[in-house]
């Protein structure tokens, strides 16, 4: 049985991803922070679908504590197929009002927790010669967004991360590739009013928000080496053509 590990699992698209794989015959290891009620929610909705998985929390910017998490998940395991770096937050607002604590927040969990989840799990992909790793940036890590500068700078970083190291591991045998989502209907999207909502969904070509489970589509495809074993340090933009 392969092993996913998902960061920020207990909710949204993290959780949708996680079903979608543990579906896909995955063991799926769940991370989490803080809410551990959710996390075991999502490990419950999976066994109760007949899959595998386990909760382990671990804040993503802490080196320590992704390094207990990937060691645990390789104890039980033996190895980790696939990586999905997931886990992030947004923030709204003028730059000139965001703070230095602002900057190191933002960039801490949605480019530091990519960084250090993915040197943790390399060791093990390096030694098997195979593996994938699939981080989750956002459509405005292309285009960039008003009052976003912090969020989109963040998600441009987890960009040129995925390029460059897809061509450093390419050799070891393991894939790194990048999407980019639209506005999917989250509990981080939560905060836009109807009104952005609804202009928003005018802008978008295919005319509705995204669901957790169109990333979690993406991520399949991705991973699956029949389908898309020649791709690699790839952006797959998963927005509906919001951004064309």
């Amino acid at each position: 049985m392969k092993t996913a590990v998902i960061t920020g699992a207990s909710r949204g698209i993290g959780a949708a991803i996680a079903m979608k794989l543990a579906k896909e015959g995955y063991f799926v290891a769940v991370n989490f922070c803080k809410n551990e009620e959710a996390a075991l929610q999502v490990v419950k909705n999976i066994r109760n679908a007949g899959g595998k998985a386990e909760a382990f929390c671990a804040d993503v910017c802490d080196a320590a504590q992704v390094e207990k998490m990937i060691q645990q998940v390789l104890d039980i395991s033996g190895e980790i197929n696939l990586l999905v770096n997931n886990a992030g937050i947004s923030s709204h607002g003028l730059l000139q009002d965001m703070t230095e604590k602002d900057y190191d927040h933002i960039f801490d969990i949605n480019m530091k927790g990519v960084f250090l989840c993915t040197k943790a799990v390399l060791p093990a992909m390096i030694k098997q010669k195979s593996g994938s790793v699939i981080n989750i940036s956002s459509m405005w890590g292309i285009a960039g967004a008003s009052c976003e500068v912090l969020y989109s700078a963040s998600k441009a970083a987890v960009i040129g991360f995925t390029k460059a190291l897809a061509k450093e591991v390419g050799p070891s045998g393991i894939r790194v590739n990048c999407i980019a989502p639209g506005l999917i209907d989250t509990e981080m999207n939560a905060c836009l009013s109807d009104e952005d909502k609804h202009q928003m969904i005018n802008e978008t070509p295919i005319e509705r928000m995204g669901a957790g489970e169109d990333i979690a589509n993406a991520v399949c495809f991705l991973v699956n080496d029949e389908q898309a074993g020649f791709i690699t340090g790839q952006v797959l933009s998963v927005d509906g053509g919001y951004i064309i």
